[in-house]
């Protein structure tokens, strides 16, 4: 045992009189070992089933890293403890460094404190489809400081957190995973409104991804200058890809307007040229 002791005792640096002995790098690499099996077994536990409802599922990943980042702190204060960094000292001696440096990195504390927010309030989850300047975005991992997204164009997106919470931002799935949407078209005077409904309604029940058949609608929405306007609206779950959704729509839409002669009109103005 006293060999193991004078082993441990080994000393490994020295800088003036702080002095730092094997043990405490034995030390280190055992919490930073315990840490990373403490993590394992709790991802392991929290995501051992697959859940059924996405929220769910994002609550899970938003406590999971809400622990993570908890243990991570008390790992690196033990880590400094080890070698003889007291904390406490250390916060309390470099109060005035960390006023300057927050001011200087104040944007970046900001994303941060919106990451903790995000985490642990839930309103935004991984899977969330979320518009964002104009851009539909969806959320897969969110981390402290900055969130990752995909948009439509198959395109990685870093988004900083506090873009998040300070801005207005539309969540297209946070009360369900389906969604209203409309399409618009106008046909010539003349035409059959009756059928035009009907066309629109057929047009929309012709595709797979609408969600119920029996919250289809269609409407007759503006006398324009130079057609009438009618309006298709239905819910679907393909949020991410709803683009492509009302392309196949519009392509229905066209195909039946063409064989029941149905015409989209182009914008027309009429002339009179009076003689003086």
């Amino acid at each position: 045992m006293k060999e193991i002791d004078e082993f441990l005792r080994t000393e490994i640096f020295r800088v003036g009189e702080y002095t730092i002995h094997l043990h405490a790098i034995f030390a280190i690499a055992a919490v930073f070992l315990i840490t990373r099996l403490l993590l394992f077994l709790i991802r392991k536990a929290m995501f051992r089933r697959k859940p059924q409802d996405p929220q769910e599922e994002g609550n899970i990943y938003a406590l999971y890293q809400i622990i993570k980042y908890i243990l991570w702190v008390i790992a690196i204060a033990i880590m400094l403890e080890s070698i003889g960094i007291k904390v406490t000292v250390l916060l309390a001696g470099s109060a005035a460094l960390l006023v300057g440096v927050g001011l200087g990195l104040q944007q970046t504390f900001n994303d941060v404190v919106s990451g903790i927010i995000l985490l642990s309030e839930r309103s935004i989850k991984v899977g969330d489809i979320l518009e964002i300047d104009n851009d539909v975005v969806k959320i897969e991992n969110i981390g402290l400081r900055t969130s990752m997204g995909l948009n439509r164009d198959e395109i990685s997106i870093i988004i900083p957190n506090s873009l998040i919470t300070t801005n207005k931002v539309i969540n297209w799935s946070h009360q369900s995973m389906k969604t209203r949407f409309k399409i618009n078209v106008g046909v010539a005077y003349g035409s059959d409104v009756d059928l035009v409904l009907k066309i629109l309604r057929e047009a929309a029940l012709e595709h797979p991804d609408i969600y119920d058949i029996n919250l289809i609608e269609a409407r007759l929405i503006d006398f324009a200058d130079s057609s009438l306007n009618f309006q298709l609206l239905f819910f679907s779950q393909n949020i991410f890809r709803i683009e492509r959704v009302k392309s196949d729509i519009r392509r229905i839409i066209s195909r039946k307007f063409a064989e029941n002669k149905v015409t989209i009109p182009f914008p027309q103005m009429d002339v009179h040229i009076k003689e003086p």
